[in-house]
């Protein structure tokens, strides 16, 4: 027999499990209580009381019965037992009624008995028979024992032996049917980790504190907004996952907090809104929540489980109630017994009662009526899991009633729990719920951002760039920082990997901001942040992975004079260069693409009329149509590098303006199409370094205004004389080839300020370069050469020389002649340097503060 207390572990849920049991299932648990209560009861009172007691029926009474004088009247026999202290019994049978006395056989059993010696004397036998006024049944206390025993398990219904025990068979059932998806191992540590966050976000200081006085805080913010900027929106958003922007519409606005002002608040301090710890926390609970959504959303175990144990409570019921229905009759208190030992006895047939025969029939009558309100409530469970999509959770009433417009609705067995939850109370998904708005979390991170990034802190991270100007790097924070935007004489902002960043009107203060750097940072800015941008903003870098990342707010730049896109334009994107259109940039004239373009994209056509320098950096795509490069009539600078180009492209040939061209890292073998390079009047500098050049046409001539020609890293063997027919190039670079020998016909470029032969063959130095006066720097390094001419004394502007890697003995001593030349600009070995002469030494490690004639 089970206890009280085993069998209630049964239903001993955790308390904090209390918030995913909807009214039903308390309401089953109490009946399912109530039936163990039952169940025990009857166990209890059949183990103590349960008993039959059973008279013979006697073969005169039968016979009696029969007559038809006596055929109407009943007769009622009733035995009273007395047990003495020792084990003999004493036997009294009383009739009622006015059947005759009839005296049957006496049995062989009782043959023996002292109460049936013919030595009693008549007048003894006729007193206790006119004193007694009962029928003899000549059966002892024993004999009754044994036929009670037997008649209980022939003559009894087996119900009313077993009732408890189906009785609590069937309740342990039911509640293990109600709490199984409580205990099962794939539901049981996801519903854990549930109620455990829900806990957590209900408690959070964040869904209390920080809220209501972020709220105060934003609805001055706005009030301020509006009396200072009334024409135009409140926010503004260019986030480009909302699309891109038209020119009637630049802006969406921004999704946000919506709080009435209706009273004038003082703006709290940051410190008061929330402490770093609870912060942390929050932090963390959003990152867990974010986890346990992805985890949960993907299947829906729980639902089927918890409804699979719905529907077996619910079949369970209907056995229970069909079975137990048949056997309610079967429980009466008189029994008629045929034991089938009359050899023993005597008696062929017994009449039984049932002792506990009318309360087992109340206790299963209240059973089933216990029995039917659990199966009426196992129905209305049914009829409501089927009734609403449960497997879908919408948070629209919560989005309306907290204005966190981005919490999305969620799916699966997540959205059961929350169903399962507001079946206990509403208020713990509406606080749940802003955990799982983006809106919240970023501006939960925005707080802690401002507690970390202080002003102080953001002053000591300002640095000075190669163009002297104040810079601010920004790497990987989860938003700006305010005190940013108080850095007035900033002049160049980088923002790298801040993927919710936000530019407010606070910028407008920064007036000598002119370049920012967005690198993987969609960033969005306020209407009145983007009138300023558009004004005042002069350079823009932009770095994304696809081109939907660009903030659509760049193509409205008016004032932009140069634009850097870094980032993923493969032909899918081709079309969307522009994301509209770069008409807009109507001041734009450097525009910087690094990319996978297999073709010049049409919108830049849209601004080819007013740019001046166009690179284009692929990272090995081929560059096949170029048709675009003609429309750029005002280009003077274009750099195609890395495009897979095999010749010169015929396009570029029409940019009548172009002065430099760079054709860095392509596959261009033959130059042969240079002569048509004669209509470019003012093309300076010629770039076609990193190709497979074998050869220099001798065309190269008709460029008469060239003044640098860059073919390092190239297949030359020779260089032609054409090459020193050049007369006003300034910067010869070969390096990197298999050149042997330096033509003596170099002595002809007069102009010449920088010569570049480093990692060729040349063994010789003829005596004619030394002529080319003008020479600042000279770089030889890394060749086959074995001396030095003393007439390197002649390069009286020299201030660069590379020698390392020849196999020179020494250095010449008129190396201190050149008065231009120190030792940080000579470049050799060691050894080398040290075999000067000290006079020589001393004055190549003097410092001289004489500026550089001629420069370029």
């Amino acid at each position: 027999m089970f206890t009280l207390a085993e069998v209630a572990s049964l239903n001993d849920i955790q308390p904090t499990y209390r918030i995913l049991k909807p009214w039903w299932d308390v309401f089953m648990d109490y009946l399912a209580v109530v039936m163990l209560m039952v169940a025990i009861f009857a166990g209890t009172m059949q183990l103590t009381k349960d008993q039959v007691v059973c008279l013979p029926v006697l073969q005169s009474t039968v016979n009696s019965k029969a007559q038809p004088g006596t055929s109407g009247k009943a007769d009622f026999t009733t035995v009273e037992t007395t047990t003495g202290q020792g084990e003999e019994a004493s036997m009294r049978t009383v009739s009622f009624g006015s059947a005759p006395t009839v005296t049957p056989d006496v049995p062989l059993s009782r043959a023996t008995s002292p109460q049936y010696q013919p030595t009693e004397s008549g007048q003894e036998l006729k007193k206790e028979q006119k004193d007694s006024s009962g029928r003899k049944t000549n059966l002892d206390f024993q004999q009754y024992v044994f036929i009670n025993q037997m008649c209980y398990h022939l003559a009894l219904p087996w119900y009313s032996k077993y009732f408890p025990y189906l009785v609590l068979i069937h309740t342990i059932i039911l509640i293990v049917s109600s709490n199984f998806w409580f205990k099962y191992p794939k539901t049981c540590s996801k519903i854990e980790h549930f109620v455990s966050i829900l806990g957590k976000c209900f408690e959070s200081p964040w869904t209390t504190k920080a809220l209501s006085e972020t709220a105060c805080e934003d609805s001055e913010e706005n009030k301020q907004r509006l009396t200072g900027a009334q024409s135009l929106p409140k926010y503004v958003s260019t986030s480009s996952d909302e699309g891109s922007p038209s020119a009637s519409t630049p802006m969406i606005t921004k999704s946000g907090f919506k709080f009435s002002a209706d009273k004038p608040m003082i703006e709290v301090p940051s410190v008061t809104i929330l402490d770093k710890k609870d912060g942390e926390q929050a932090k963390a609970l959003f990152e867990k929540v974010r986890k346990f959504r992805a985890h949960v959303e993907d299947s829906d175990l729980i639902y089927k489980l918890y409804v699979g144990q719905t529907v077996i409570k619910t079949v369970k019921f209907i056995f229970i109630l069909c079975y137990t229905a048949n056997f309610v009759n079967t429980i009466s208190f008189e029994h008629i017994c045929n034991p089938k030992v009359e050899h023993l006895i005597g008696y062929t047939q017994f009449e039984c009662t049932h002792n506990m025969a009318y309360m087992l029939k109340k206790l299963l009558i209240s059973y089933i009526s216990l029995i039917c309100v659990y199966g009426f409530i196992c129905l209305y469970t049914l009829f409501w899991l089927f009734r609403i999509p449960l497997k879908e959770y919408s948070f629209e009433k919560v989005r309306e009633e907290s204005s966190f417009s981005d919490i999305p609705d969620v799916k699966n067995d997540f959205a059961f729990l929350l169903h399962m939850v507001d079946q206990y109370d509403q208020l713990y998904s509406k606080r749940f719920g802003v955990f799982l708005s983006e809106v919240s979390e970023n501006k939960l991170r925005e707080i802690s951002l401002n507690h970390e990034w202080t002003f102080e802190k953001l002053r000591q991270h300002v640095s000075r760039n190669a163009q002297d100007k104040q810079e601010l790097h920004l790497f990987m924070l989860s938003g700006v920082p305010d005190a940013v935007f108080d850095l007035t004489d900033l002049d160049v902002l980088k923002l790298e990997l801040i993927p919710e960043a936000k530019i407010p009107a606070k910028i407008s203060q920064m007036t000598n901001l002119q370049e920012l750097h967005l690198c993987h940072c969609p960033a969005k800015v306020e209407q009145t942040a983007f009138s300023f941008l558009r004004d005042h903003l002069r350079c823009l870098h932009v770095k994304f992975t696809d081109v939907a990342e660009i903030p659509a707010w760049v193509y409205l730049l008016k004032n932009l004079r140069e634009l850097y896109l870094i980032g993923n334009l493969n032909s899918e994107n081709n079309k969307m260069i522009g994301l509209e259109s770069l008409r807009e940039l109507r001041h734009l004239k450097i525009l910087h693409v690094k990319s996978n373009l297999t073709k010049i994209p049409p919108n830049i056509t849209d601004v080819a009329p007013h740019l001046t320098k166009l690179v284009i950096h692929n990272d090995g795509t081929k560059l096949v149509v170029l048709n675009s490069l003609k429309k750029m009539t005002n280009v003077a600078e274009l750099e195609l590098q890395n495009c897979e180009l095999e010749r010169i492209p015929h396009a570029i040939f029409s940019l009548s303006n172009l002065q430099e061209l760079d054709l860095k890292s392509n596959s261009i073998r033959t130059i042969e199409e240079i002569i048509s390079f004669q209509h470019l009047k003012r093309l300076t500098c010629l770039k076609l370094w990193h190709n497979k050049i074998v050869s220099i046409p001798s065309s190269i001539t008709h460029i008469k205004n060239l003044e640098s020609l860059y073919l390092s890293n190239n297949k030359l063997e020779s260089l032609p004389a054409a090459v020193f027919s050049l007369q006003k190039l300034r910067c010869l670079d070969v390096s990197y080839n298999s050149i042997a020998l330096i033509p003596v016909e170099i002595c002809l470029l007069q102009n010449l300020q920088h010569f570049h032969i480093t990692g060729n063959k040349v063994d010789v130095l003829p005596k004619q370069l030394f002529k080319c006066v003008k020479l600042r720097t000279l770089s030889l390094g890394q060749n086959c050469i074995t001396s030095i001419p003393d007439k390197v004394s002649q390069l009286l502007q020299l201030t660069h020389l590379e020698l390392k890697g020849n196999c020179l003995d020494r250095l010449p001593a008129t190396l201190g002649q050149c008065q231009l030349l120190r030792k940080s600009g000579l470049v050799v070995e060691d050894h080398l340097f040290d075999a000067l002469p000290s006079e020589v030494k001393e004055v190549l490690n003097q410092d001289t503060s004489i500026p550089f004639a001629n420069g370029i």
